[in-house]
Formats: structure tokens, C-alpha cells, sequence
């Protein structure tokens, strides 16, 4: 068990020579606040005088002091100091330099500190690692942290208590981390810093040991005892009573080893402490934190190795993708790496493309990846959204009927135009055409994207050839883009050419009539109701009283499944109840084909039939009868928002019919948008980009440009061939303790 603390010093030194804490080590951290005694708790422990001292913040750097026992310490007498030689000192920043006069390692931490953090009071993160060889220690390892204080002096910024905190957190956060929380036994224990910051991290108490100092001095009549007893606030670890020398005693040069003999007695002749003596006195608190470190460390070591191992492995992955230099080798030694990046890169590419495994695990369970992330845009984005695209969107029965007029032109219809129903649909499948090249060009981010996840750590090395890839990838993304989206604008281009009412599929005509009338039944009400206007024999007569019925035959004896062929189940009206008489201004913007330019031609000129404003007519004078003036002719003409029973039913044939052929329509462009996306992109990208790379690339005459290596590469390369070999003294550090079951306790 005692060398289990050595062995977490060790590795200490290795991670502190890396240059940055990757690995969260079992240490002894100790918090307070500002003059609560956490350095004189220190140096008793170590039972020399070696730290900073004087009013005011005193450490103002992280000092990570590590103790180590080198022996079967000789009897000295009371206050005798050990002889020279005995006891030593090693800073890491000064390899190989013993210090055996304690005074000059406190210079030299004074001095080491003034370096980063100035003369005046500042502070810093960076810590100072101190090793301590003693036959009087025992083995343990300690961080002492600046106390928290509130107020900033010297040159310390407005905000220091907040990093004071931050840098007690950076420290007491780490999971394997034993918390040392300083107090003052003279102040009340729930205004403890030390105490307040442990719970923050260990609610629970797991880790926390409680320290009590200046017990000597607290008011007459009153002492700690409950505290120690644990029934304050409670630690899983308890609490531990110790008195530092007094600053009269340091001030007159009393050695630590005779104030620790001055400790003792004052415990034992307490009445309260002496039956509390194993809560009490620096020794004990060594001693203590002795145990707790070797069975934490012990207990820890198991997930220290795992993670050097893994650290390990990634820190030779980093260096096998760095690859050697090729500064000095030849034309084909660059070559064959120039083809072998770019076949990692195509692979790579590949890969994701089909699924075949991503960069990191993780994303395996967390998200859609590469190939999956397309298919998700077929199905659950362009798929989706044509599914729920109505036949009618934007297209409303008032335009209908205008259509349907525009195509009779001055003559009553007995038919419904077929040429209605032809310019509306193509109207209503062009509109597809905009979520098709919309579905294409979401499915070319994503291959940028898995492009950019496709780069290499070799490709890094190599900027030229890094930025000369991406060139040629993208334009020939871009080239490959151009087939796609004329394939998918010629898809609706051919549904425009030719409306197929023949197709299997397609309503016709006889059935839009059924529907229509179905629909005309359920306007008409139950049987003995009718329509206004409805004659009792199942026609629509006119709402005006010299207009009569007549009768019409049966609309199932129309012929024909097209539109052609569609007769109409509505009466026949005279040209009164028609639509609105054709615009004959000459303006391009009235008519059938100014409808269909823009939504902002369509206005209605009021309730009355062909237009008019009102079927009042308009007299000269008030009181001459004698002639009779016509309304004036509106410039823009629609029909009236009252359809006739005669227009409702050329209305619902014409929306049957669309919305069947749409829907054949939409059909079809949902099968072939997603195939037309992988054959002339995602596929034509993937078999050609390996191609074209290796054409434009493999160039003698630029090859010696693009295989330059960046000037940052030869560090990083150096930095991490020296990583490995520390993780591995780590590995074999660790590996000299064989035993690493944990004991309970």
C-alpha cells in the first residue's frame, strides 16, 4: 500500500510534463478561506517552515506538494531539527536542483510566483509542483489553493474572488479528488468558504475531511467538540482539530516540531478534547490523510490505467495520420502518398454514402448519419410535404368558373370545355417543380457536408493539396448538379407535353359526371328540399320568372372516359345566367391568360351576374322614364361568387378531373425526383470524384507543391512522439503495482 502514493507522484510529474491535466489524479486538495490557516496546516504536516508568509494573500499560485517517506526516521529530541542532508527539496521546473535550506525554497516559490503572477498581490492558475524527501513525512500529495477573498488589493482584478472560486473548482471538481476544507474553529462553521465550497461539488460528503484550526484561541467557555462529534454539519469523513503556532511563535522562531509538542499537550490537558484525542493534533491528521489517500488511490488505479491505455492509443492513431516527412524523399514517394490520401478521402466518402460506419461511434445512436440523412430527406422531408400538397392550392372555384367561361367564349356551352381542364392542371403540376429542384439542392448540402466530414488528419498536413481537393470536389459537385436539375425540370416539362387522359389510373369523364352529381345531391338536401331555383323534377330552373325548365337527358348516356366526352348534368341556361362576357379591350392583362399571370389580377367587380354592379338599371332623370341607360362596362370581369346549380356541377366535374390527374402527377414525380437525385448526383459523384481527383493530382510538375507539409505538422508530429513516450512511463508507472483489486473500507 505505501507505494501506491509514489506511484500517483509519478504520474503526477509525467502529466504535468505533458502540459496539461488529462488525467483526473487522487490528490488532496485544500480549501478555505484567506487567513483560515490552510499553510500553516501545510508545514506542520511537513514539519518545516518553507511557504510564503506576511499580511494578506500569501499563496497566490496552485502548489502541488508532493511528500515522500525515504526512510525509518532516527529519535529526535523535543524541537531538534533533523540533521542536514536528511531532508530535501525538488521543484519540477528545476530538474535535478536539490534544495536542502528550506528558507531558500520559500524564495524560490516567492520568486516563481512573482514570475507569472507579478509582485503586486496577482494571482494565477498555473501551479508550482514541489517535491519533498523526507524520513519525518509520510507519503502524501497535497494541492494548497489561494484563500477566497473578497475585496482585491494591489493588482488583483475587480472580479478576483470569482477567480479564486473558478480555480478552487478547476482543482475540487475532480472526481478523485480528496477535499481538505480548512475552517476556523473561532467563527461559526456555516460561514465556512471551505465548507461551503466542498458541499458545492460533495454534497454527500464523500470526499470532504473537515479541519478545525485556531482551536486554542476560541472564546472562554466555548470550544468545538459538537463539530468533531459530527453533529454540525455532517462529513462522512469527519472532522479533526489541530493548533498551528501562533504568529508570536513564528515571529520568535518556534520550530514546527516543538509546536507540535505544544499541541499535544494542550489536547490532553483539555477537558473537552482529551476524550477526543484521535480527533485531534497534526499527527493525526497526517496520518489520516495518509490512509485515505492510499485506499482512494488504490481504489482508482484500475480506471487511471484504462485511461492512460486509452489516452495511449489515440496519441499513436494521431501519429501514424501524421505520417513521416516527405520533405526529402522523391517523386514517387509522393506520389504514392498523394494516392493513397486521396483514396482514404474517396473511401471515406463512399462510406458514408452507404453506411458503412461513421467517424465516431457515438453518432451511430444519436443522429442520422451520411446515406441515412438523404433517404430522410426523400421520405420524411420531399416525400412528406408533396403527400399533403393539395390539388387546389391557389386555385379557388371562383377561378375555376372563369376559366370555364373563358374557354366557351361568347357561345352557351352544352359541354364542359376540355380546354379548361387542360390549362388548369398544367397550371396546378408546374407548381411541382420548385419542391423537386428544392429536394435537390438539400440533398447536395448534405454531400457538401460529408464531404467536409470525409478529410483526413494526413490531408491536414498538406495544405495545397487540402485546398486543391476541395476545389475539384465541389466543381464537380456543381457539374454533376446541372444534369439533376434539367432532369427534374424536363419530368415536369413531359407531364406539360401531353395530358395522358387515358392513363388507367385517370377518373374520366363518366365518373367526374357521378361525382359531380353525388355532390349536386348533397347541396340539394334530403328529398322534398331543393336548391333555390331547383325544379321539382330534379333541373335547375332559373331564379328570374321568364325564364322556363328544360328537360335534359340523363347524363350517364355521355360517351367516353376523357374530358372531351363530359356532358353536363346541369340544366341548360339562357346567356342571361352565363358568365361574365369576354374582355375584348385588348389589354394583355384581361382574359383567360391574364388570370393565369399573377393573383393580383384577379378582382371581383360585384355580386351581379356577367360583372355588373347591380341589376338596377340607371335612368337619366329622376323623373324621365323615356330612356333607359346600361350600367357602365367594368375593365376587369369575373364571375359572380353565386354560382348557379349549373356552374356548381361544371365546377365539381372540372375539380374531379384534376385532382385525379394531379394525383397521378404527384405520384410519379415522387418516385422519380429521389431516383433522378442518386443516379445523376449522389452516384455520378461517387463513382467519378476518385477519378477526377487523381487526374487534376497526380501531376508531376505540381505534385512537388502539393505534398508541402504545413510548418505547424513537424511540431505537432515531434509534440506527439514525446506524448506517447510519457504515457508510456505512465503505463509502466502503474504497471509496478500488481495488485489492483480495491479493499472496502
Amino acid at each position: 500500500m505505501d507505494q501506491l502514493i509514489p506511484v500517483v507522484n509519478k504520474l503526477q510529474d509525467v502529466f504535468s510534463a505533458i502540459g496539461k491535466q488529462t488525467l483526473d489524479l487522487p490528490q488532496i486538495t485544500v480549501v478555505g478561506s484567506q487567513s483560515a490557516g490552510k499553510s500553516s496546516v501545510l508545514e506542520t504536516i511537513v514539519g518545516r517552515d518553507f511557504l510564503p508568509r506576511g499580511t494578506g494573500i500569501c499563496t497566490r499560485r496552485p502548489l502541488v506538494l508532493q511528500l515522500y517517506c525515504t526512510g525509518t526516521p532516527e529519535e529526535l529530541l523535543e524541537g531538534e531539527d533533523p540533521p542536514v542532508g536528511e531532508e530535501w527539496g525538488e521543484f519540477l521546473h528545476l530538474p535535478g536542483q536539490k534544495f536542502y535550506d528550506f528558507s531558500e525554497i520559500r524564495s524560490e516559490i516567492e520568486r516563481e510566483t512573482d514570475r507569472l503572477s507579478g509582485k503586486n498581490k496577482g494571482i494565477s492558475n498555473k501551479s508550482i509542483n514541489l517535491k519533498i524527501f523526507s524520513p519525518y513525512v509520510l507519503n502524501l500529495t497535497l494541492v494548497d489553493l489561494p484563500g477566497i477573498t473578497k475585496v482585491p488589493t494591489g493588482d488583483q482584478p475587480e472580479d478576483v474572488e470569482q477567480q479564486i472560486l473558478a480555480m478552487c473548482y478547476e482543482f475540487i471538481s475532480n472526481p478523485n479528488a480528496i477535499i481538505l476544507a480548512v475552517s476556523a474553529a473561532n467563527q461559526d462553521l456555516v460561514n465556512s468558504e471551505g465548507i461551503k465550497l466542498a458541499r458545492s461539488v460533495d454534497p454527500e460528503g464523500l470526499r470532504t475531511i473537515g479541519v478545525l484550526t485556531k482551536v486554542d484561541i476560541m472564546d472562554q467557555g466555548t470550544d468545538c467538540a459538537d463539530v468533531l462529534n459530527n453533529q454540525v454539519i455532517p462529513l462522512r469523513r469527519g472532522y479533526i482539530a489541530v493548533v498551528n503556532r501562533s504568529q508570536k511563535d513564528i515571529q520568535e522562531n518556534l520550530p514546527i516540531r516543538k509546536g507540535i509538542a505544544k499541541e499535544h499537550k494542550f489536547f490532553a490537558a483539555h477537558p473537552k478534547y482529551r476524550s477526543l484525542l484521535a480527533k485531534c493534533g497534526t499527527s493525526n491528521l497526517a496520518r489520516t490523510l495518509n490512509q485515505m489517500l492510499m485506499h482512494h488511490i488504490k481504489d482508482c488505479l484500475p480506471e487511471i490505467k484504462a485511461r492512460i491505455n486509452k489516452l495511449l492509443h489515440n496519441v499513436t492513431n494521431n501519429i501514424a495520420s501524421l505520417g513521416e516527412s516527405l520533405d526529402d524523399q522523391g517523386t514517387a514517394a509522393k506520389g504514392a502518398a498523394l494516392l493513397r490520401i486521396v483514396a482514404q478521402f474517396a473511401s471515406n466518402f463512399n462510406n458514408k454514402v452507404d453506411g458503412k460506419g461513421s467517424s465516431e461511434l457515438s453518432n451511430e445512436m444519436t443522429e442520422l448519419y451520411g446515406g441515412a440523412r438523404i433517404s430522410y430527406i426523400f421520405n420524411e422531408v420531399f416525400g412528406k410535404r408533396l403527400k399533403a400538397q393539395d390539388p387546389f392550392d391557389g386555385l379557388t372555384d371562383e377561378d375555376i368558373r372563369t376559366a370555364i367561361a373563358n374557354a366557351n367564349g361568347t357561345r352557351p356551352s352544352l359541354f364542359v370545355p376540355e380546354i379548361s381542364f387542360d390549362l388548369l392542371v398544367r397550371k396546378q403540376i408546374a407548381r411541382l417543380e420548385q419542391p423537386g429542384l428544392d429536394c435537390l439542392d438539400k440533398v447536395q448540402e448534405e454531400m457538401q457536408k460529408m464531404v467536409a466530414q470525409s478529410e483526413t488528419l494526413e490531408l491536414t498536413r498538406f495544405p495545397d493539396l487540402r485546398d486543391r481537393t476541395f476545389e475539384i470536389v465541389n466543381h464537380l459537385l456543381r457539374n454533376c448538379m446541372i444534369p439533376a436539375q434539367k432532369m427534374i425540370s424536363n419530368l415536369i416539362a413531359i407531364e406539360l407535353a401531353y395530358i395522358n387522359t387515358s392513363h388507367p389510373d385517370f377518373v374520366g369523364g363518366k365518373a367526374a359526371v357521378a361525382a359531380a352529381q353525388q355532390s349536386r345531391k348533397l347541396h340539394q338536401g334530403p328529398p322534398g328540399s331543393s336548391l333555390p331555383g331547383a325544379t321539382p323534377g330534379g333541373g335547375s330552373g332559373s331564379s328570374r320568372g321568364n325564364e322556363r325548365p328544360d328537360h335534359h337527358p340523363d347524363p350517364s348516356n355521355g360517351s367516353g372516359n376523357g374530358a372531351n366526352s363530359v356532358t353536363n348534368n346541369a340544366p341548360f341556361m339562357d346567356s342571361s345566367s352565363r358568365a361574365a362576357p369576354i374582355d375584348t379591350s385588348g389589354n394583355s392583362n384581361n382574359g383567360f391568360f391574364g388570370f393565369f399571370q399573377s393573383p393580383s389580377t384577379k378582382a371581383s367587380t360585384g355580386s351581379g351576374r356577367g360583372g355588373q354592379q347591380g341589376n338596377k338599371l340607371n335612368y337619366a332623370e329622376p323623373g324621365d322614364l323615356s330612356v333607359i341607360r346600361l350600367p357602365q362596362v367594368p375593365d376587369k370581369m369575373r364571375c359572380t361568387s353565386n354560382p348557379s346549380d349549373k356552374e356548381r356541377v361544371e365546377t365539381e366535374i372540372i375539380k374531379t378531373l384534376i385532382s385525379s390527374y394531379f394525383d397521378i402527377v404527384k405520384k410519379n414525380f415522387m418516385d422519380l425526383v429521389p431516383k433522378a437525385c442518386m443516379h445523376f448526383l449522389v452516384m455520378s459523384f461517387k463513382n467519378t470524384m476518385q477519378n477526377e481527383l487523381v487526374a487534376q493530382l497526380y501531376q508531376e510538375q505540381v505534385m512537388a507543391d502539393l505534398m508541402k507539409e504545413t510548418e505547424d505538422v513537424a511540431s505537432k508530429r515531434k509534440a506527439y512522439r514525446e506524448m506517447r513516450d510519457l504515457l508510456k512511463s505512465a503505463l509502466d508507472i502503474v504497471n509496478e503495482v500488481r495488485d489492483f483489486q480495491p479493499h472496502s473500507h
